[in-house]
């Protein structure tokens, strides 16, 4: 443990404190720090003011290992607050989440002033280690090797009045050679069925209308209660829930990807057709080194079965440039897969090592120059689908769920923005009408761009919902209280994958 010197003195424990939390990483993470919010507040703490920066009393850090440098960001950022650290009394720092499950001791080691290091099974213990740092003025490190609880029994501070997480599983039973996410989430660990929607339909009681379900290998949902079905029985189940009107998945592997899931979610009419399936490489060589248990052939035939089923299913993915070893034919034939799946979006990533997985000692790391040099044709070659798939879809109507914050000129353009049902982003003409986040408006689409979509005529109708009525009641209260600081991703609305981490899949 670390002396007292090395932190500011206690604090009058009878004002109100303010948090802030800076959110890195997966959608796991997202959903962990709602959770943590949602742990602060009920332990009395409030929201920081938007804009703070760090001079919120407590600031909690919820880290991500997958990237090289994750670590150095971090250290920078936690040096960064030091000083202001020093001239505050009472302000305490928190670091979790997988780089504090991988390092440990390490953090206060390096960084003194930390109060508090906490891991991915035991985030419930936050309040605690808060309140026993600040009365033995000393760090609390408190690692957990196993899962204590279940995230999703703990309170939930959720960012979106409309849209939510639900978690259905933690952790991964994979073992890709690029991944550090199954040492620190551990083995995957399922949630009963019966909790997960009753978890559901407490949400949608709230006013919630889109759910999407979570899991670091959201499709192998069922290994651990012995049910290869399960989910695809729990897809069917959600389209039993009255009123909850998307359901979407992320992020699914190809190897768990079976015909009752496709036909699924052909079936029931809620589960929105929308795909993230990640590729990683086109290659068989490079998936065996990947340590990924499908293949090109078995990747290319799961496409085309959801495409059979659901026509208009926009199908979006990760990929890996640059794994050690890639050759230009192993490249090629990612650029072949590209080409014949036609994806909606694809997130691609150079390859970088992450310390503590077997493929950051293989041999055959590639250079960085032809590493970015493939990576530009893949991003260029993708562009071009992606572009040419939204061009289809124009002359088409659409039902928007319309969203708060994912539509950046919305202010200067007149427009409001919202998600269709295969989640692509479409903005569109603002009506004369109140129109509200959550609620659902018909446009016809008039323009394609490589990566949203315009309806610059007047909307075709407005249908106001719950959901809309539970922003507005949100907004209400949150009008008469302090305004807060929003976590690191998604942004507010519907939850969508992230460029960072998608899923199961470390990749960066």
């Amino acid at each position: 443990m670390t002396s007292s010197s090395d932190r500011s003195p206690a604090v009058d424990v009878l004002s109100t404190r303010t948090y802030e939390i800076r959110t890195y990483g997966c959608q796991m993470n997202v959903h962990d720090s709602e959770r943590l919010a949602g742990l602060l507040e009920d332990a009395g703490y409030v929201r920081a003011p938007e804009g703070s920066d760090g001079d919120a009393d407590v600031v909690v850090f919820n880290t991500c290992a997958v990237r090289e440098n994750a670590d150095n960001k971090l250290y920078g950022n936690l040096g960064h607050l030091a000083p202001r650290k020093a001239s505050r009394p009472g302000m305490q720092i928190a670091v979790g989440g997988c780089l504090a499950q991988k390092d440990r001791d390490t953090i206060v080691k390096r960084a003194p002033w930390v109060d508090v290091v906490f891991g991915t099974h035991n985030i419930g213990k936050l309040p605690v280690l808060l309140e026993r740092a600040r009365v033995q003025e000393e760090a609390q490190v408190e690692i957990a090797e196993s899962l204590e609880a279940f995230p999703s029994t703990l309170p939930t501070r959720r960012e979106s009045a409309y849209a939510a997480w639900v978690s259905i599983s933690v952790g991964c039973n994979n073992t890709c050679t690029f991944c550090i996410v199954p040492a620190l989430r551990g083995k995957e660990k399922d949630r009963r069925p019966g909790d997960i929607l009753a978890e559901i339909e407490a949400l949608v009681a709230e006013g919630v209308s889109e759910v999407t379900l979570l899991g670091q290998n959201v499709n192998a949902y069922g290994s651990d209660i012995g049910d290869r079905e399960a989910f695809s029985k729990l897809l069917r189940a959600c389209g039993k829930i009255d009123g909850l009107e998307r359901v979407r998945f992320t992020s699914p592997h190809p190897r768990d990807f079976t015909d009752d899931v496709i036909a699924a979610m052909a079936e029931t009419p809620n589960v929105m057709p929308q795909l993230h399936m990640p590729l990683q490489s086109g290659s068989d060589p490079v998936l065996k080194a990947m340590r990924r248990s499908y293949r090109q052939e078995r990747f290319l035939g799961i496409i085309e079965k959801v495409r059979a089923a659901i026509p208009h299913a926009a199908i979006s993915t990760d990929i890996i440039v640059g794994f050690p070893g890639e050759t230009e034919e192993d490249f090629q034939q990612t650029l072949h897969v590209v080409r014949e799946a036609r994806f909606a979006q694809a997130f691609t990533f150079q390859y970088s090592k992450r310390p503590g997985t077997p493929a950051a000692e293989m041999d055959g790391q590639i250079p960085k120059k032809v590493v970015q040099e493939r990576y530009e044709r893949l991003v260029a070659l993708q562009e071009e689908i992606s572009w040419e798939e939204n061009k289809k879809q124009v002359g088409r109507t659409l039902e928007l769920m319309v969203a708060e914050g994912e539509g950046r000129k919305d202010d200067t353009t007149h427009r409001l923005s919202g998600r269709a049902p295969d989640n692509r982003l479409v903005h569109f003409t603002k009506p004369d009408q109140e129109v509200r986040p959550g609620d659902v408006v018909t446009v016809e689409v008039t323009y394609a761009a490589p990566h949203h979509l315009l309806a610059e005529g007047p909307v075709l109708g407005v249908r106001r919902t719950r959901a809309g009525d539970a922003w507005e009641k949100r907004t209400a209260e949150k009008a008469s209280k302090p305004a807060g600081v929003l976590l690191g991703l998604p942004k507010v609305g519907v939850p969508e994958p992230l460029p960072a981490v998608t899923g199961g899949c470390a990749v960066d």
